[in-house]
């Protein structure tokens, strides 16, 4: 085993619009009666009732930050890192796991219900195509915890649930623009209005754009890449009450970015042939439709589509290589996707809630550089999944979940996850919690075909990948002082995950029919993560906000039986690259 350590502190001072705060201070869920949520177990909960922490990220918080991309949020949350690394996106990971090529894969991430991780980008998000201006963001619910049984195996350590403002809140225009350094020309448009007399809308169009990072801070021999950033994004949300038990909702839009990918040589600074410094176009465009009935008092059901499809393009032509395979296009092509999804919340017996559902997801990835010869491919997921919420007495609260996924790229997986909340006071509540989850890989892990030459195949696909699996364990307090105007939360963890997948793994084994052992992602490490996280608010005054989250997180590595073998084959670049052990290796 090897360990390696991490704490972080994220510390703001929010200083909130005084007259904004007394508008909405019914509304409030930074402070007061503790907030409703519903991203932990799909049914509205107070926090105090929920089998999992959760960080909630309101209006006001938001619009006090100053951030300027979604992803630097983020940093407000304990236990999450953001970072960037020159050219490429922004990226955001819980608990310091993270991979060569980062979309996230591990933390699911929602806007209104809709999934933003893409066949295209591993099964993760693209930080650089975020279908939301913050403007638009009512709150975000950060679930600090695995989630596999509400939303699948992308929640395997997370979810960030993004609520948008609701139609009928937006009247009239409103115009903003921002300029700064470097070359910072940021612009948004936003309206809304009345549909008939039971419809409303709300539109953005916004445009960012600035030129990366100062070239000029960075050591010549350091200085191969260059970027610039621009996004455009147009946004329409629209909700029509159809009678008093029906509400249909409507979501589409389309957000678009270019950025510079490539390399330069740091002696001449002139462009790489082999990875010239070129544009990579972005784009996402989806639509949801969402009906919600009102069955009961205490009963609704819904039914939502989503279609999206992700493209990008940054297509070079190689000077090295054979017709055929010289056309070179790594970051594309494009991945559609279909979800269709119906849920059911009930009281099946006194003091008992249950939501349960039912989806099923199409997924098609064409990639005719990566993927070179397989054409459009294709993956199946079905999900069923039932929550549930006893409260006997007033002191207790229990959840129960379970989930059962079927993919037919990585194959049948079964999550529970139990929770006991006991309500000490009505203002300190101690929460025990077990999860199980799993995260499957993404499509080109499995099917990934990258040819150099007939004979020399860069990256192949591992068909019988295993899924990354998870058990975790936690012990949370949570504490609501509303005399005091203050709030504490503290989480302790302990997670075992098992079989991480890594990318970039050469065997050392030659396929019939080629030169070389090709990359290939293998599960090689399992990891033993514990620590805390904590969380303390207060409400100085009326328009002052203090907030201050730690995080202090503790990982130990050992090789998995694949792992060891590999770091025991000379031929293989896990051991030569990855670490300079024969048995153990530290963590990337």
């Amino acid at each position: 085993w090897m360990n390696v350590r991490a704490a972080s502190c994220p510390l703001a001072i929010l200083l909130g619009a005084a007259l904004w705060q007394a508008a909405h201070a019914t509304e409030d869920l930074f402070f007061g009666d503790l907030p409703i949520v519903a991203s932990i177990s799909r049914l509205p909960q107070r926090v105090a009732d929920a089998p999992s922490a959760v960080t909630i990220l309101d209006r006001a918080t938001i619009r006090a930050s100053g951030a300027r991309a979604l992803s630097d949020l983020f940093r407000l949350v304990p236990g999450f890192q953001t970072f960037a690394q020159s050219d490429t996106p922004a990226r955001v990971n819980y608990h310091g796991v993270t991979d060569d090529a980062d979309f996230s894969p591990r933390v699911q991430v929602l806007v209104d219900g809709r999934s933003l991780h893409s066949p295209l980008f591993r099964n993760g998000m693209n930080w650089a195509l975020v279908p939301v201006a913050l403007e638009d963001i009512e709150r975000i619910e950060v679930v600090r915890g695995s989630n596999t049984t509400s939303y699948g195996s992308n929640a395997f350590l997370g979810v960030i649930n993004i609520v948008t403002v609701d139609p009928a809140l937006v009247r009239g225009v409103s115009v903003s623009a921002s300029h700064g350094n470097p070359g910072v020309r940021d612009y948004t448009l936003r309206t809304g209005g009345t549909l008939g007399e039971r419809g409303n809308f709300r539109i953005t169009y916004q445009q960012l754009r600035d030129d990366g990072l100062n070239e000029g801070s960075v050591p010549r021999e350091s200085l191969n890449w260059r970027d610039r950033n621009l996004s455009r994004l147009l946004d329409l949300r629209a909700a029509f009450q159809i009678d008093v038990h029906d509400l249909l909702e409507l979501h589409l839009g389309r957000v678009e970015g270019t950025r510079l990918t490539g390399r330069v040589l740091w002696q001449t600074q002139q462009p790489r042939p082999d990875d010239p410094v070129r544009d990579l176009d972005e784009s996402s465009v989806w639509l949801q439709l969402r009906w919600l009935r009102t069955l009961s008092d205490s009963a609704d059901f819904s039914l939502r589509y989503t279609y999206g499809r992700d493209e990008a393009d940054s297509t070079f032509t190689h000077p090295d290589r054979l017709p055929g395979y010289n056309r070179v296009n790594e970051d594309g092509d494009r991945g559609p996707r279909h979800e269709l999804e119906a849920v059911h919340t009930f009281l099946p017996f006194e003091r008992t809630r249950l939501v349960w559902g039912t989806s099923w997801r199409i997924d098609t990835l064409r990639s005719d550089t990566v993927m070179h010869g397989r054409g459009g491919v294709r993956r199946d997921v079905g999900r069923i999944f039932a929550n549930s919420e006893w409260k006997p007495q007033e002191w207790f609260t229990g959840n129960l979940g379970v989930s059962y996924e079927y993919d037919s790229l990585a194959g049948r997986h079964l999550a529970p996850r139990a929770s006991a909340s006991f309500h000490l006071t009505p203002d300190d509540t101690i929460r025990l919690g077990y999860a199980r989850a799993w995260r499957t890989a993404g499509t080109l892990d499995y099917r990934a075909n990258y040819r150099y030459s007939p004979t020399e195949v860069h990256w192949g696909g591992t068909r019988d990948l295993p899924a990354e699996r998870l058990d975790s364990w936690e012990l949370g307090y949570l504490g609501d002082w509303r005399a005091a105007r203050m709030s504490l939360d503290v989480r302790f963890f302990r997670e075992r995950l098992s079989d991480r997948l890594m990318n970039l793994i050469r065997t050392g084994e030659i396929p019939p029919g080629l030169t070389a052992s090709p990359n290939t992602v293998q599960p090689l490490q399992n990891l033993r993560i514990r620590g805390f996280e904590t969380q303390w608010k207060w409400q100085l005054a009326d328009a002052t906000r203090v907030a201050l989250g730690y995080a202090d997180i503790r990982i130990d590595m050992e090789n998995t039986s694949n792992g060891q073998r590999l770091s025991e084959t000379p031929a293989s670049n896990y051991w030569r690259e990855r670490g300079a052990y024969p048995r153990y290796i530290s963590l990337a």
